[in-house]
């Protein structure tokens, strides 16, 4: 049995294992060295949190028996896509497939937060009162839908290995878990890890309840797109320990805690100006 089958065979445990191993990593760190004081009780949101995400694991296997990688192998068997039909070779085929995928997340990102209908899906994942490793797992299950829709229509084009969509798959999953972790990190290292991988410090930036803040640093895994496309932050204006996390119109604990308010959460209110280009902050006055 050669890589790609074994990896095939095994994936589900492949990326179990890596999901527990990082998970439980961070939340000994967050333990252990928290970067802010959390407002809401863990117990609450760790169980409507991690409940979202058995539901999103039941209704993707339901839904897409196949997952990515049995669409990236239908597609290595027929030749379908990019890489497979110009025959590349893995040691190229494979880092570009990883980013590439990486730019394709971060494109989402960015168009969930500029679409008002879009937008809906996704403030379940802006409107946790707190931020944790958990967080970075918290989304409606539609949008987990539409995620997976993306990445089989991008795999279907690109034609990845099978190994490069687990490696992008865990890779996803563990720095998402990373860089929501409530864990702090010395200055010095923050700075230089930044270049490389998305830091906690500076994707939190990300969930500020300031809109311009919170339209900056959509990067999960690859740090380079934000930077290279004018949407990098450096650091809240408030600082990391007295910014506030969530929504502005959503601060009920009962709404945004509750595993049933986060399912029910898309469907309330108006949202007819929340877009991308809306990127100021609510202290400056109006010109």
């Amino acid at each position: 049995m050669n890589v790609e089958s074994f990896v095939l065979a095994h994936e589900p445990a492949i990326r179990l294992g890596f999901f527990l191993g990082v998970f439980v990593v961070v939340a000994l760190w967050e333990i252990a060295a928290p970067r802010r004081a959390l407002t809401v009780s863990k117990a609450l949101r760790w169980a409507s949190n991690l409940g979202l995400v058995v539901l999103n694991t039941v209704v993707l296997r339901l839904l897409f028996p196949l997952a990515a990688v049995g669409i990236a192998a239908f597609c290595a068997e027929n030749g379908w896509g990019l890489l497979n039909h110009f025959d590349v070779p893995f040691w190229l085929a494979a880092p570009f497939a990883v980013i590439a995928m990486d730019f394709v997340i971060w494109l989402q990102h960015v168009m969930v937060h500029a679409v008002p209908a879009l937008w809906r899906l996704h403030r379940v994942h802006h409107a946790d009162l707190d931020y944790d490793l958990t967080t970075g797992a918290r989304f409606h299950p539609l949008e987990i839908v539409l995620s997976m829709l993306i990445k089989f229509a991008t795999i279907v084009v690109l034609g990845p290995p099978v190994v490069a969509v687990v490696i992008f798959e865990v890779l996803l999953n563990a720095t998402s878990m990373f860089n929501h972790g409530n864990v702090r990190l010395p200055a010095a290292i923050d700075r230089v890890l930044r270049r490389f991988v998305v830091t906690p410090d500076m994707h939190r930036v990300h969930h500020s309840i300031e809109d311009d803040e919170t339209n900056s640093n959509f990067g999960f895994n690859l740090p380079w797109w934000d930077r290279l496309f004018g949407t990098y932050r450096d650091q809240p204006r408030a600082g990391h320990i007295n910014m506030t996390i969530g929504i502005r119109d959503h601060r009920d604990s009962r709404e945004v805690d509750r595993l049933d308010g986060m399912l029910l959460l898309p469907f309330k209110g108006e949202i007819t100006d929340y877009a991308i280009n809306r990127r100021r902050f609510t202290g400056e006055t109006s010109q």
